[in-house]
């Protein structure tokens, strides 16, 4: 009877852990990028880019209930911070009625720009931290809505 080394047995088993490993990796077609613009003494433009893979599309904040779900975002309460005005999309928006949802869905490809202006009271360095929960679809699927963690330094 011939015996098996650990190594013989053990090194198939490390490969074949390998691939199943590759395959679950986690597709993330939107990459997130994030910057302070100054506006004056104080006053600033935070600006959320994605960039997104093509083929993917994603989602307005104003995508009607029903559809792929709305790009959202949660602001960590600062008190040092005011929010001057709504956060802005900025980028080519594509209006078109999705059969899949059964709603007229308001989406991006390429890239997106979210704007947010913001006032430091104070001659203070604090950031701008929070969340984006967003979904992208492309024509075949839909990956499940995933949430990206942000914090921005305004000094």
């Amino acid at each position: 009877m011939r015996k098996f080394s650990n190594m013989s047995v053990l090194l198939p088993l490390a490969f074949l852990f390998y691939g199943v490993e590759a395959d679950a990796q986690v597709r993330t077609p939107v990459k997130w990028s994030y910057r302070a613009v100054p506006k004056g003494p104080g006053r600033y433009e935070v600006v959320v880019r994605a960039v997104i893979e093509k083929g993917w599309h994603l989602y307005s904040q104003t995508t009607p209930d029903g559809g792929p779900i709305p790009t959202a975002f949660q602001f960590t309460r600062n008190p040092l911070l005011t929010m001057s005005g709504p956060l802005k999309e900025l980028g080519k928006m594509e209006k078109h009625h999705e059969k899949l949802f059964g709603v007229d869905v308001h989406q991006y490809s390429n890239e997106v720009s979210f704007v947010q202006a913001v006032t430091v009271k104070g001659k203070v360095r604090t950031n701008l931290s929070g969340s984006v929960e967003y979904m992208v679809c492309n024509d075949k699927e839909c990956l499940p809505p995933a949430t990206q963690a942000f914090s921005v330094e305004l000094r």
